[in-house]
């Protein structure tokens, strides 16, 4: 299971940001202080650090600093603060990520498992039917050659590729797709995305193998293979 290490020190956000990571499957730790979180980093192993940049005993840059020292692990800033200076300071230290509070539930979510994925050397080519996604330069090929897609269309195939074994309710990928675009989707918007990918990456989009449609509940992935 994954283990995150949660630095926040207002107790109401903690306790929302531990029901949402641990119903997204994860085992969270939580460090209301910059010492508490120093002695957990210390003596626990953990596989990405979610840290509040403002900490009632320090801020969170000296936080991050102990954690790249001790462990090779993400770690992505939670603040308040949405300053550039704040922005290029957390950055220059080494932080993979920083989120504006407040942020977007599955927002949060989405960079967190990008972070770990480029972080853990996780897969970052997928093979789906004759169809390869590159995560890592964001191209997607169909039998070889280059297809475009939109930016929504995208950020739906993503959706799809990294929840492989689930059926994906219509709820969530309405979630998923304003949360990446921050346009306003709907739910007629998603049929037309739906039937736009399917367009450009399944053989004969009459008859879906890839995006297939669960009846009364909303989408799930084809079979898939490994490649990487």
């Amino acid at each position: 299971m994954t283990r995150i290490l949660l630095v926040e020190d207002d107790p109401a956000i903690a306790k929302n940001l531990n029901l949402l990571l641990r119903g997204e499957g994860y085992r969270v730790t939580h460090a209301p202080t910059r010492r508490e979180a120093v002695e957990l980093i210390t003596e626990n192993g953990f596989d990405l650090a979610l840290i509040d940049i403002s900490l009632p005993d320090g801020n969170g840059f000296t936080v991050c600093t102990e954690v790249k020292e001790k462990q090779t692990i993400p770690v992505i800033f939670l603040t308040a603060s949405d300053d550039e200076a704040s922005v290029v300071t957390g950055l220059n230290m080494g932080a993979d990520d920083y989120v504006t509070k407040p942020f977007r539930p599955r927002e949060l979510v989405a960079r967190i498992k990008n972070a770990l994925r480029k972080n853990c050397g996780g897969q970052a080519l997928f093979e789906i039917q004759g169809v390869q996604v590159d995560t890592a330069s964001g191209v997607v090929k169909k039998e070889g050659d280059e297809v475009f897609l939109s930016a929504l269309e995208y950020r739906l195939l993503l959706v799809f590729i990294n929840n492989p074994k689930s059926i994906i309710p219509r709820g969530r990928l309405l979630d998923e797709l304003w949360d990446a675009a921050g346009e306003f989707v709907n739910d007629n918007t998603l049929t037309v995305y739906i039937k736009r990918l399917r367009e450009k990456i399944e053989d004969d989009p009459s008859r879906p193998t890839i995006i297939l449609t669960v009846r009364g509940t909303g989408y799930r992935l084809g079979g898939t293979e490994d490649v990487s």
